[in-house]
C-alpha cells in the first residue's frame, strides 16, 4: 500500500526514498566472493558487469566506450554529441574545461557548451564515431534522442550500431514534436515508439521514466531495457531545480520493478531489463540499486575520475547542453592528477575507503556477504528503510 502524506487540506503525496534512505539486509547464508557473478545480459549481448555510462560527452568518447567494453562493461556514445558536430572534439573540450576552471561563473562553462552544441550534427562524423567502436570488436551503443531519433538512427545502424539507447530527460511512449508542413499552422505530430522499435532490426533500450505507469508503456513498446532516472548527480544535475521533477531511485526502481512483473505477466513471459541512471555514485549505492531491482546501473560521476574519460576530471550530464533550457552543470570531479584508470574504478584494486573505486567489487562482495549467487537473486534481498 502506498504511503500518502497529507500536506494541506484536501493535497495529499505519496512519501518515497532515495537510495541511501536504504539499506541492504544480510540473510543468514553468506558465500565467497569468488562464487558470486556479477554477469549482465541484454538480449544477445552478455557483459561482465551491469554497468553503462551516462551518455555525456564528458565520459563518452569513441575512445572510452571502446575500454569499458573491453573492461566488461557497455560504452554509450552521444549520437548528438561533440564526436558527431566537430573533428577535433579534444581542443574543444578543453576550451570547455579551461573555462569552467579559470571563470568563477559557472554559467560560462554552460554557455560554452551550448555553443558547441549549437554546430549541426554530421552524419560522417557520427558514422566515423560509430565505426571505430564497432570496429574494435566490441558491442557498440549510441545514444540519440526522442526528438531526432527517426533522422539519426538508419545511419547509426548503417555504421554498425548494435544497440540503440533512445533517452531523454523525461520520456514517453508517444513523443509528441510540432512539425512544420509549410502551412501557417505548426501540426503535433508524436514519435510512436512501438512502430519505431517494431521496424528496427537491433534492440532498443529507452528512458527515462520515473513511475510505474510510464515504465510499463514504454515496456509494451518492446523495448528491450527501461532506463529509470534522469542521472541525478548533486551539484550536476538541476532537473528538480528547473523543471521541479523528480522521484528519488529507490522508489523510482522499484515502481519500474514492480511493471516489469507486471508486463512478464501479461506479455506471457517477455523479460524486459530496469537500468538506473541517478544518485549511483559508490559501490554501496549500485549494490543498492540493484537490490530495489534494476538489472544494470548507469554511472555517471563515477567514471568521471578515470584518466580515459574526456571530460579530464569535469563531469556534466547530456542535458546540460540543451539550447534553451540546460539543465545541468559541470561539475569537477577529481584534478588531473588524482585521476585514476577506469580498470581500477570498475575492477580495483582499491585504496579508497568510501567505494568510489573497485564498484564491481564492491557489489560482488556485497551479494556475497547477503549470501547470494547472481544479479537475479540479489534482487530478491532484504532491504529496510531509514527513520
Amino acid at each position: 500500500m502506498r504511503d500518502l502524506v497529507e500536506f494541506g487540506m484536501g493535497r495529499t503525496a505519496r512519501r518515497t526514498y532515495e537510495l541511501e534512505d536504504v539499506s541492504i539486509v544480510p540473510s543468514r547464508r553468506t558465500r565467497s566472493s569468488k562464487n558470486v557473478s556479477t554477469a549482465w545480459q541484454i538480449d544477445a549481448y552478455r557483459f561482465d558487469s551491469p554497468i553503462l555510462n551516462h551518455p555525456t560527452d564528458a565520459l563518452g568518447s569513441p575512445e572510452a566506450a571502446i575500454e569499458m567494453g573491453k573492461l566488461g562493461a557497455l560504452g554509450v556514445i552521444n549520437g548528438e554529441g561533440l564526436w558527431a558536430r566537430h573533428e577535433n572534439v579534444e581542443d574543444k573540450i578543453g576550451e570547455l574545461v579551461d573555462i569552467a576552471t579559470n571563470d568563477p561563473d559557472p554559467s560560462s562553462a554552460v554557455r560554452h557548451l551550448q555553443k558547441l552544441h549549437a554546430a549541426p550534427i554530421n552524419p560522417d562524423l557520427l558514422a566515423k564515431a560509430v565505426r571505430q567502436v564497432r570496429d574494435a570488436g566490441v558491442t557498440t551503443a549510441v545514444r540519440v534522442s526522442p526528438q531526432h531519433a527517426p533522422e539519426l538512427t538508419p545511419g547509426i545502424i548503417a555504421a554498425g550500431a548494435e544497440l540503440l539507447v533512445v533517452h531523454g530527460t523525461i520520456i514517453s511512449a508517444e513523443h509528441v514534436v510540432l512539425v512544420d508542413r509549410g502551412d501557417e499552422e505548426l501540426v503535433a505530430e508524436p514519435l510512436n515508439l512501438k512502430t519505431f522499435i517494431s521496424d528496427l532490426d537491433i534492440p532498443v533500450i529507452a528512458g527515462g521514466v520515473h513511475d510505474h505507469r510510464t515504465a510499463l508503456h514504454l515496456m509494451r513498446t518492446g523495448a528491450a531495457g527501461v532506463i529509470v532516472g534522469y542521472g541525478s548527480a548533486e551539484g550536476a544535475t538541476t532537473t528538480g531545480e528547473v523543471l521541479g521533477i523528480g522521484v528519488p531511485m529507490a522508489t523510482a526502481i522499484a515502481d519500474a520493478a514492480a511493471a516489469r512483473r507486471d508486463y512478464l505477466d501479461e506479455s506471457g513471459g517477455r523479460y524486459v531489463h530496469v537500468i538506473a541512471d541517478g544518485d549511483i555514485h559508490a559501490s554501496g549505492d549500485l549494490a543498492k540499486a540493484i537490490a530495489c531491482g534494476a538489472d544494470a546501473a548507469v554511472l555517471g560521476t563515477a567514471l568521471a575520475a578515470s584518466a580515459s574519460a574526456p571530460g579530464r576530471g569535469w563531469y556534466w550530464p547530456s542535458a546540460a547542453a540543451h539550447p534553451e533550457m540546460p539543465r545541468g552543470a559541470l561539475l569537477q570531479v577529481a584534478e588531473e592528477a588524482d585521476r585514476v584508470a577506469l580498470d581500477v574504478i570498475l575492477n580495483g584494486p582499491s585504496d579508497d575507503p568510501d567505494g568510489l573505486l573497485n564498484m564491481v567489487g564492491g557489489l560482488r562482495r556485497s551479494m556475497a556477504k547477503a549470501g547470494y549467487s547472481d544479479l537475479k537473486e540479489f534482487q530478491k534481498v532484504g532491504l529496510s528503510i531509514r527513520a
